[in-house]
């Protein structure tokens, strides 16, 4: 075996380990959104219960502001984390409104 490609095979295994990691991490923010939408589930059936309004613009403020923080202090682009939380917020207010029509969570 020559030594570049015995140092090609070491670079590959590293690249598999941190893949591996990575995969990991995706896991763990896959885990997390499905926990976060039940969570959700959960707030808008006591909103049903409670004529709470679906939309709470406050809350939707503060959730963007602490993810504002979060980027500045880990030096994450601030318009990344605007849109990643716009996706999620979107998402989770279109589960409220089905659950709080009696729709489920389809």
């Amino acid at each position: 075996m020559t030594e570049e490609h015995h140092e090609g095979s070491h670079d590959s295994h590293a690249l598999e380990a941190l893949r591996a990691e990575l995969d990991a991490v995706d896991e763990r923010l896959r885990d997390a959104l499905r926990e976060r939408i039940e969570i959700c589930v959960r707030i808008a059936e006591h909103k049903k219960e409670n004529a709470v309004p679906m939309m709470q613009p406050h809350r939707i403020g503060i959730v963007q502001e602490r993810a504002a923080r979060f980027a500045a202090e880990h030096h994450i682009d601030h318009a990344f984390i605007k849109r990643f939380y716009d996706l999620i917020i979107e998402e989770t207010c279109r589960v409220e409104d089905l659950v709080i029509a009696g729709k489920g969570r389809a």
